[in-house]
């Protein structure tokens, strides 16, 4: 398959808040410039490592204009938001990305809210008032985690309609032929990133653009070096620093405690999750993070950090 422009990848930036679940704005801006130096993209303000659910929008507005301050003319850096649940509200993020001087905004799909599944109808209606209403260039998520996935004719047609179109982020779980399918039907020119690091590798052989990842936020570098080796025709040095990042990826799933914490007893930007979130650290659970970092050949003195 023909390759979707050069191999590239997105950390979706964590927000660090302070003990007290207030944003720690000094420590949020000092994240962004470590993710900055790495040369990874950035997502702002997202779901999930964003913690975008927790905010309140006097917080994303100034979330996204410390973003563009700190990342705009170093890295790719765009905005992420969460699910909404009208077109109206993903306008009015849109919005605000705009004023903020981000690159690009991702557009999220549609959650009607009590395990309500929108149909193709109502699926192309959202879309198409977002994207008639937003003047920046737009990636669209189309994430398992709604409950659906938005049908490949779809999203040709709408990357066929909307020059503004740039991009599609697939988090597919386990189906994995949908992937398949999108990118053998997507245009030449539209990206496809996949979201996390399971499908990486194999996205990337059969033409895909790049990948989304939380891992990122703990070793933006290693996570870096994956497209960057890759693009190189360095497979043998994409598969050992892919390899790595499946086993941070490991990390978290173990309970660890989470990139924040492990961030923060190796002495860099971390801070606290937000409520209802908790803080599951344990001095044994760092050190064993400590441990197996070191047993995977990473540490706190060693460049993919």
């Amino acid at each position: 398959m023909q390759r979707r422009g050069t191999p590239s990848a997105f950390v979706i930036s964590q927000t660090a808040f302070d003990r007290g679940g207030e944003i720690d704005w000094p420590m949020f801006r000092a994240h962004l410039r470590r993710l900055g130096e790495s040369g990874i993209g950035v997502y702002a303000g997202g779901g999930g490592s964003g913690e975008g659910h927790t905010l309140l929008p006097h917080e994303v507005e100034q979330l996204l204009a410390v973003a563009a301050e700190e990342l705009v003319g170093k890295v790719p850096a765009r905005a992420m938001g969460v699910e909404p649940r009208t077109a109206r509200q993903m306008i009015e993020f849109g919005r605000l990305v705009k004023a903020s001087g981000l690159d690009a905004m991702q557009i999220y799909s549609l959650d009607m809210g009590h395990l309500g599944q929108p149909g193709p109808g109502e699926l192309d209606l959202y879309f198409s008032e977002v994207l008639d209403a937003i003047d920046l260039p737009c990636i669209i998520s189309t994430h398992y985690s709604v409950g659906y996935m938005i049908p490949v004719d779809l999203l040709c047609s709408l990357c066929g309609r909307y020059d503004s179109v740039i991009g599609i982020n697939c988090s597919i779980g386990q189906d994995f032929t949908y992937l398949v399918r999108l990118l053998a039907e997507l245009p030449p020119h539209v990206e496809v990133h996949v979201g996390g690091p399971m499908h990486t590798l194999s996205a990337l052989a059969m033409g895909a653009t790049g990948y989304l990842t939380s891992e990122g936020n703990l070793a933006p570098k290693l996570a870096q070096s994956v497209v960057e080796l890759y693009a190189k025709g360095d497979y043998a040095g994409a598969e050992e620093a892919y390899s790595k990042v499946v086993q941070i990826f490991s990390m978290a799933m173990a309970g660890l405690g989470g990139n924040k914490a492990i961030q923060n007893a190796l002495g860099l930007p971390g801070g606290y999750p937000r409520r209802p979130r908790v803080d599951r650290s344990t001095p044994e659970s760092m050190a064993r993070a400590r441990q197996m970092l070191s047993e995977i050949g990473i540490s706190e003195l060693e460049p993919y950090l």
